[in-house]
């Protein structure tokens, strides 16, 4: 299984207002095992946005926390034809361009989009592609 990071959990592995148990699972498993995840090359520019906006360190952040995993294996998706006209289909079902690009990677990696955003979850429930981590771990997680 391929899990889809969404930047709402990787802003919480470094807020503390906001941190979370089930993103902190995230990043432990993300740690041992990189090669079942992946993300869409926006995640980089939306959580170093976050950080930079909420965090009393937000650059340090950054650099020490976030860039070791994104040069840990895990797969960076740029965007292509193929993942923009996957995404389009999202936008129509109401998520924003952000959202639906981390939709269609986990369609097109048929993995799962772990995510905090709940509105953004009931959009996709009918295809089975996301996972909103309020609600606990996937079932299919360990």
């Amino acid at each position: 299984m391929i899990w889809v990071v969404d930047a709402s959990v990787a802003v919480r592995w470094f807020l503390k207002d906001e941190s979370h148990p089930n993103a902190d699972a995230v990043l432990r498993r993300l740690v041992d095992h990189p090669e079942h995840f992946a993300i869409p090359e926006l995640f980089c520019f939306e959580v170093y946005a976050v950080l930079c906006r909420l965090h009393p360190s937000g650059h340090d952040a950054f650099i020490k926390g976030v860039v070791p995993i994104l040069n840990g294996g895990i797969l960076r998706q740029p965007m292509t034809e193929n993942l923009a006209n996957q995404a389009n289909h999202f936008v129509k079902k109401g998520l924003t361009g952000y959202d639906a690009c981390y939709a269609a990677l986990a369609r097109e990696m048929k993995g799962i989009w772990l995510t905090f955003d709940e509105e953004a979850h009931r959009c996709l429930a009918e295809e089975g592609i996301s996972h909103v981590l309020t609600m606990g771990l996937p079932e299919n997680w360990l």
